[in-house]
């Protein structure tokens, strides 16, 4: 008899930590990897980790218990519409807020894409390839909620999330009547909710609204909305070499479009994560959400938060394999499930989700739209 129960706790202690090992790889990295900010670069642990923002499909949300929410009551006051408001810089918001329509030119030339040194190799980072670029323009900053309110307004366009009638948002965003009616979560990443109510007008979901952030950039588009602004505009979505191409600003196999280092002289150069992802975020960069989109010093074409506050749509689709061949003009796969988007978000840190760098790559469904995920255009002309 004894035997018997030994054998039978034995093999239950090798069922957990098969489970432990092969069904939660990101959930223990974030629970047992602590890692400080500094300018070095990130550690192995960072190429299993993710904030989950590319698992945001619609059929992969499961059921979730409330009252045993990821994150804690506290976490939820930090977090709330109101702790998020007193964070941000004080600006005045009204409709006639002036945000510059601009493109800047992006001149012809030659870069590296990619990496030989891939943080996060299973994102196909690498390998550095030689590709050359015809010259074109490029919106100095992210598509706002102001110009995509014109662009609405004109058309009276209706974004894939306002037909879904929900749409993906950090839990941490969300004010407690709106979480009290949710209940499930995406499997893979579960601080992201589908909320229903969820839309480029309603961030936050229904209780939420755009008044006060005209200049910040547009959120809850899928790559089909940002596809019909860029056409209703006379533009493009970038490939994925004309973004990162822009996005590195004239400077050779360096980091982030201003360099190596995340914070030269101490200072913030982008909207991103700083404390311990999901349960604490300090805003030490003067924000906890979404920036508006001329925040930052720009790089050297002149651009704005090419890294960091929302990831970009690109026009193409996702692969990981990639040719060492030279390139001119690449457009991508001619096929995919996933499309590419670029720069990270607000939401990413070093310690999990290091896709804030110009080489660094994530992926979406074509129909999918969160809290963290806006676009802007190119042209072949000023326009």
């Amino acid at each position: 008899m004894g035997i018997s129960v030994l054998m039978s706790c034995w093999a239950f202690i090798i069922l957990y930590l098969h489970i432990v090992d092969f069904t939660c790889p990101e959930t223990i990295t974030e629970e047992l990897v602590i890692v400080s900010e500094t300018d070095t670069l990130a550690s192995s642990d960072s190429e299993s980790s993710s904030c989950g923002c590319h698992s945001l499909k619609r059929d992969g949300v499961v059921s979730i218990d409330r009252d045993a929410s990821l994150l804690s009551e506290q976490a939820a006051v930090k977090y709330s519409k109101r702790a998020n408001d007193g964070m941000e810089v004080n600006q005045e918001h009204n409709q006639d807020l002036y945000i510059p329509d601009e493109m800047v030119l992006i001149p012809a030339g030659e870069f590296f894409m990619g990496t030989n040194n891939p943080e996060i190799p299973q994102d196909g980072e690498g390998p550095q390839r030689r590709v050359h670029l015809k010259h074109f323009y490029m919106d100095s900053h992210e598509i706002s909620n102001q110009e995509f309110q014109k662009f609405v307004n004109a058309t009276s366009y209706v974004t894939e999330a306002e037909k879904f009638g929900d749409s993906f948002v950090f839990e941490g965003l969300l004010s407690e009547a709106v979480k009290s009616q949710i209940f499930q979560a995406v499997a893979a990443a579960p601080w992201w909710l589908p909320v229903k109510g969820a839309d480029w007008r309603h961030p936050e979901g229904s209780d939420s609204t755009i008044a006060d952030r005209l200049d910040h950039p547009v959120l809850h588009v899928s790559w089909g909305d940002a596809t019909a602004y860029c056409t209703w505009a006379g533009k493009r979505l970038p490939t994925e070499a004309e973004w990162e191409y822009a996005c590195r600003g004239g400077l050779n196999d360096r980091l982030f479009p201003w360099g190596n280092k995340v914070h030269p002289k101490g200072q913030h150069y982008a909207n991103i994560w700083q404390g311990e992802f999901p349960t604490q975020n300090t805003g030490e960069d003067g924000y906890t959400r979404t920036s508006p989109v001329m925040s930052f010093p720009a790089n050297g074409y002149g651009l704005y938060n090419m890294v960091g506050n929302v990831w970009e749509w690109t026009s193409d689709w996702w692969s990981v394999h990639h040719t060492t061949d030279e390139l001119h003009n690449p457009k991508g796969p001619e096929t995919g499930q996933d499309r590419v988007k670029k720069g990270g978000s607000y939401m990413c840190h070093k310690s999990y989700c290091y896709r804030y760098r110009c080489a660094a790559r994530s992926q979406n469904t074509p129909d999918s739209s969160a809290s963290n995920l806006g676009f802007r255009c190119v042209s072949q002309n000023k326009l």
